[in-house]
């Protein structure tokens, strides 16, 4: 777990970007210090921490950036009418009040970035609500560094939204109700019954919630914390996000809860919920839930998250033939 690092000397903002700087200039770079920022109270506080932080978390070198995406990486490419298509509808991400040539130039680079992370690698496969990852890297660090950021995490985190079917990012759905069940028995039960499923996360999780919230600050803030998190580090911030009191005092059918789940509330206490989420990754790891969840794949693999960060391939680590009594 991150400790507390706050002086009492200094205002604690204050205090946390000297930690910051600190360990930025360290060497080596301090990346445990900078994981424990983005996590705890506030995250990283602003764009300019953000800009510096984000490719360290993800070890990029910034100074061997991919360069500018070429003329030509639009020509004869079979995502391209359906990237066009979602960015032309995404003008509700760029900030309010944004000059409209501002916003023409900025989707055109998003357009570019987004074929030209798929064209050099092949075996990612883009997917509606990609876009809304991307664009909120390019309005925080720009074109090149966005192009190193996406295409690590498109390798990574995002790995199996990128697969060829959603077989994967169901699998992944699939593990909300098994962290759900060990936080609140009855909400889960109650949705059991209703039938509703977990589809109506789909969103939240493929666009690790920028899709959903309206305030810009909010999204950066949940990015900030996915950035220094385990790759399914989203699906737990789901099982947060429960509104149980008002979920069970709706009709128990399947139309009324998926109604009901699909509005993301926007005045969210979202550092409670991020403390939430990392203290229930802690008690209920993936390791405990896979026999819980319905999943088809027979790898059987044991390797660090950090070699291996794929969020299906981690759904079936670790797991053991022996009955583990808690979970039955």
């Amino acid at each position: 777990m991150f400790l507390s690092r706050r002086s009492e000397q200094l205002p604690w903002k204050k205090q946390k970007l000297l930690d910051i700087h600190q360990a930025l200039n360290s060497d080596p770079v301090d990346i445990e210090t900078l994981r424990w920022a983005a996590v705890s109270e506030g995250g990283l506080l602003t764009d300019g921490i953000r800009r510096k932080v984000w490719p360290t978390l993800l070890s990029i070198n910034v100074y061997n950036l991919p360069a500018k995406p070429s003329k030509d990486v639009r020509e004869d490419h079979k995502d391209y009418r359906q990237v066009v298509l979602d960015v032309r509808r995404s003008m509700r991400r760029f900030p309010k009040g944004m000059r409209v040539d501002e916003r023409e130039v900025l989707q055109e680079q998003l357009i570019d970035i987004i074929l030209d992370v798929l064209r050099r690698n092949p075996q990612l496969h883009y997917y509606q609500g990609y876009h809304d990852i991307v664009v909120t890297f390019l309005l925080v660090v720009g074109e090149r560094m966005t192009i190193g950021i996406m295409e690590k995490l498109s390798n990574h985190h995002l790995r199996d939204f990128m697969d060829p079917t959603m077989d994967s990012t169901k699998h992944i759905l699939n593990y909300l109700m098994p962290i759900l069940e060990q936080v609140d028995r009855e909400l889960h039960d109650f949705m059991i019954r209703s039938e509703v499923g977990t589809i109506f996360a789909l969103s939240w999780l493929i666009t690790w919630y920028g899709y959903v919230l309206s305030d810009f600050r909010h999204v950066l803030r949940l990015y900030d914390f996915f950035l220094a998190s385990h790759p399914l580090m989203a699906i737990y911030f789901a099982a947060v996000v429960r509104r149980s009191k008002e979920v069970k005092s709706s009709e128990c059918d399947m139309a009324s809860v998926h109604h009901l789940l699909s509005q993301m509330p926007q005045d969210l206490p979202y550092e409670e919920l991020i403390g939430r989420a990392q203290s229930l990754f802690i008690s209920c790891p993936p390791s405990l839930l896979t026999q819980s969840a319905v999943f088809t794949s027979s790898v059987n693999i044991c390797v660090p998250w950090e070699l291996n960060p794929r969020p299906f391939a981690l759904l079936t680590q670790c797991s053991t033939t022996e009955p583990q009594e808690h979970l039955l």
